[in-house]
């Protein structure tokens, strides 16, 4: 089995440049934006939720807010529970929100404010001096930027959302669904396949329409949208939990908190990009609603498989280098292995110390030895690497444009973020017609690669 490589153990050295991954509250702010009429705040500079709301707009183009505390110098020094429990108050007074997402940073982790008690004051005062607007749930959860990534701090704030709605209730017979971070039309098309075997289901978060809305004449205190209150109590009384993502510790999985907790039964999966991701997908659906996977999607699989025969002349022998969240590129991996290209270097921010035996997981069946694996790298490391690595194509988001221009290798967009393309939120990376559509995707930028390395230009290729 392949070793993750720890990328900061093969060379002394003092900085980051151009990491894999997001800051950890900024993944919390995401999670939060997938909870109906709820606030995203950071307990933190000001700063760090401008940076926050700019980067989140830029991919998601949607009105994003985020709530500061707005914790300066001498907040910093003496507490900053009077600006948190006065940002919570004017939150709830000019928003009506019905739930605070509470994340600390950086900042007041390392002055070591105390969160749990800081709520903990919030409801006494509260208990005292109740708000005409109402009282909105306050879930919290630390997210020290310093350590993890943008991926540790959206499983955290997902579970602590699980953590404090969940409550004994009877069972319902709906499903759980916890999606992991992707785009929003992923979301979409994911309610869209469990809907297809007859089944309701509660996504835990469900950013779908506050992230990717329609327009609208005048624009609204609080997008529509998310996961209810309600819809989030009644967990305990699902069917079954599935959370996509192999990659995740016990400490930040919801699944685990539904399984130790209320006794649900419970499966992990990793994410459906790719054929056999999205047939075990497919598979859980069928145990869990008894039923046969409808005929219409037996064509879309059927259709993908001939897309794939169609364009295996274009990508056989092809290589491959893949970056990005853990999951995604676990998924990413296992599909380039089902089309015939290969993975020479995965490369991801994150440091679970899962990445390198998933991804010798789903290559075993293709590859004689699995691809080269770093762990908690940024893109000096992969450019390093790169050296002795050959690639016909990078895959991953856009923070890795600089590395394709200078390489003069094709980069095909996935994932989060998509700073420098449109459509970001719109990109559907799941199930079959994901699938259909990255594969269409890769194709077409090893067609265009050629023309523009030809002297004669288009022809039929």
């Amino acid at each position: 089995m392949v070793k993750t490589e720890d990328a900061k153990k093969r060379e002394p050295w003092v900085s980051t440049a151009n990491p894999c991954h997001q800051c950890r509250p900024l993944g919390a702010m995401v999670a939060f934006q997938g909870v109906e009429g709820c606030v995203p705040f950071l307990h933190g500079s000001q700063g760090c939720a401008t940076y926050m709301r700019r980067y989140l707009i830029s991919h998601f183009r949607e009105p994003v807010d985020i709530a500061s505390s707005s914790v300066s110098e001498k907040e910093a020094v003496l507490g900053g529970g009077p600006s948190l429990r006065k940002g919570l108050r004017n939150v709830a007074e000019k928003y009506g929100a019905k739930v605070v997402g509470l994340a600390t940073t950086c900042l007041t982790e390392t002055t070591g404010e105390d969160l749990g008690m800081l709520v903990h004051e919030w409801d006494k005062e509260v208990l005292e001096n109740p708000l005409e607007a109402g009282n909105p749930e306050v879930v919290k959860v630390n997210c020290p930027s310093y350590d993890g990534t943008h991926m540790d701090g959206f499983h955290g704030a997902t579970r602590a959302l699980v953590e404090h709605f969940a409550e004994k209730t009877a069972p319902h017979g709906g499903m759980t669904l916890f999606p992991n971070f992707v785009s929003p039309a992923d979301l979409r098309h994911l309610r869209e396949m469990i809907a297809a075997f007859g089944m309701g289901a509660t996504l835990v978060p469900d950013y779908s329409e506050r992230l990717d809305g329609p327009a609208l004449a005048e624009m609204p205190t609080m997008t529509d949208g998310g996961t209810t209150m309600d819809a989030m109590r009644a967990l305990p009384g699902s069917r079954m939990a599935v959370e996509f993502g192999r990659t995740i510790p016990d400490k930040l999985s919801a699944n685990a908190v539904l399984r130790d907790k209320w006794n649900v039964p419970v499966r992990g999966l990793g994410l459906p990009i790719g054929i056999r991701e999205t047939d075990a997908f497919f598979a859980v659906l069928e145990e869990a609603s008894c039923k046969e996977t409808p005929a219409d999607w037996q064509l879309e699989r059927g259709r993908l498989i001939d897309a794939c025969v169609d364009a295996h002349k274009y990508l056989s022998g092809r290589t491959a280098v893949v970056f990005g969240d853990e999951d995604m590129v676990v998924g990413l991996v296992a599909f380039l292995t089902e089309i015939g290209v290969k993975t020479t270097l995965v490369a991801s921010g994150g440091k679970s110390g899962r990445l390198a035996s998933e991804i010798e997981r789903v290559t075993r069946s293709f590859l004689e030895e699995p691809p080269r694996v770093l762990s908690d790298s940024d893109f000096r490391d992969v450019e390093d690497c790169v050296e002795s690595q050959q690639a016909d194509l990078f895959i991953g988001h856009a923070k890795g444009y600089k590395l394709s221009r200078r390489r003069d290798v094709p980069l095909v967009r996935v994932g989060f973020p998509l700073h420098d393309r449109f459509g970001g939120q719109r990109m559907l990376h799941v199930g079959w017609r994901g699938a259909l559509n990255l594969l269409d995707t890769i194709v077409n930028a090893i067609l265009e690669k050629r023309q523009d390395d030809s002297p004669v230009g288009y022809s039929y290729l």
